[in-house]
């Protein structure tokens, strides 16, 4: 009786939850579009997104050049790595498992590092979008290193059959892309150092409309593609042997899994920077908050829940009324931190001294 009692009470709390969050996106959104270095109330900002004749000029400049699509990409940018984030944490079985981990993260900085260093024409283009390549050029360079390692990673798995192992290769690769940026930056003048220095500590408001053309598509497919990807998912959660006796093809969805969670993870990197922690953080509080595992409820719960932490994050990180703008990976670093912390604390491998 207490079973049958509990049921419907675990799936009233994981509606609600759900709720909460569709409900905190908008809200949220609101937040990143009225706020920052000069507060817009709500009553001036909504003239100016609906292109009323009323609205002001500088109110409507302000929000449709800055700041949609800056929350935007922050809403996608957040979605994008809470969904590869549990694809990760799933596949590899390892809650301190992240979008990053298989060096997609790393490829891209080779990338970008490859074209502030080789050719210098980048310099300016983290803040101004001006000269030489422009930031057309910083983005195809970080994708193309993204997908470069991506690459690597997904011929060498098909030669690994333990995810453990696969796992360790994968940051081995992130390591040597690594030492390869290391060794570029030791080569190179400080400023143009400074300036990659810059793109790594994670932006959302680098982004124009025509970024988001590429971007938005590419997240919206990618996300598609994780939650198609969810029955797969939750027999894996009790392990590679048990999936093979459900049907599922592991090393075919391996694959597919380690493709979409690089491609979100990828895309993110190329347009906003390394976002540190989200894809880690996120997951563990959807979980919590919901109480499950099952990726039904678990995908579309870190995906609600990514893009209103990412949203929030861009708010603190404009520092609202005070004329200053933190990077990005600042304000995720405080929020995801403590939550990595806690994940380690909790963790019965990490108190017995196993492996996790």
């Amino acid at each position: 009786m207490a079973a049958l009692t509990a049921a419907p009470a675990a799936s009233r709390r994981r509606a609600v939850v759900l709720s909460i969050l569709a409900l905190a996106v908008p809200v949220a959104f609101a937040l990143a579009v009225t706020l920052g270095s000069t507060s817009i109330p709500l009553s001036r900002a909504l003239p100016a997104l609906l292109r009323d004749g009323s609205a002001d000029p500088a109110v409507r400049e302000i929000i449709w050049t800055v700041r949609l699509p800056r929350a935007i990409t922050a809403a996608l940018a957040g979605a994008a790595l809470g969904a590869a984030g549990v694809q990760m944490q799933t596949l590899f079985r390892n809650p301190l498992a992240e979008p990053y981990i298989l060096g997609v993260s790393s490829g891209a900085s080779l990338g970008v590092a490859t074209v502030i260093i080789g050719w210098g024409g980048a310099a300016g283009t983290f803040s101004v979008g001006v000269g030489g390549l422009g930031r057309a050029g910083v983005v195809v360079a970080a994708s193309a290193g993204a997908a470069a390692v991506l690459a690597l990673v997904l011929a060498l798995s098909r030669r690994v059959r333990s995810v453990v192992t696969l796992l360790i290769v994968g940051v081995m690769v992130g390591s040597a892309t690594t030492s390869m940026v290391t060794l570029l930056l030791t080569y190179t003048d400080p400023q143009r150092a400074q300036q990659f220095l810059t793109w790594g500590l994670g932006s959302f408001a680098a982004t124009t409309w025509a970024d988001l053309a590429l971007f938005a598509p590419v997240c919206l497919a990618g996300l598609a593609a994780a939650l198609a990807g969810v029955k797969p998912l939750n027999a894996l959660l009790l392990g590679e042997s048990y999936a093979r006796t459900m049907g599922v093809r592991v090393r075919l969805t391996r694959t597919l899994t380690l493709l979409v969670s690089s491609v979100l993870a990828g895309a993110v990197t190329a347009f906003c920077g390394p976002v540190a922690f989200l894809g880690l953080a996120v997951p563990h509080v959807a979980r919590l908050s919901l109480g499950t595992a099952d990726h039904r409820l678990l995908m579309p719960g870190v995906t609600l829940l990514g893009a209103t932490t990412a949203l929030l994050c861009c708010v603190a990180a404009q520092v609202p009324g005070g004329g200053v703008v933190l990077p990005v990976n600042a304000v995720t670093t405080v929020v995801g931190a403590p939550v990595a912390i806690a994940v380690l604390l909790r963790s019965r491998a990490v108190r017995t001294g196993a492996a996790v």
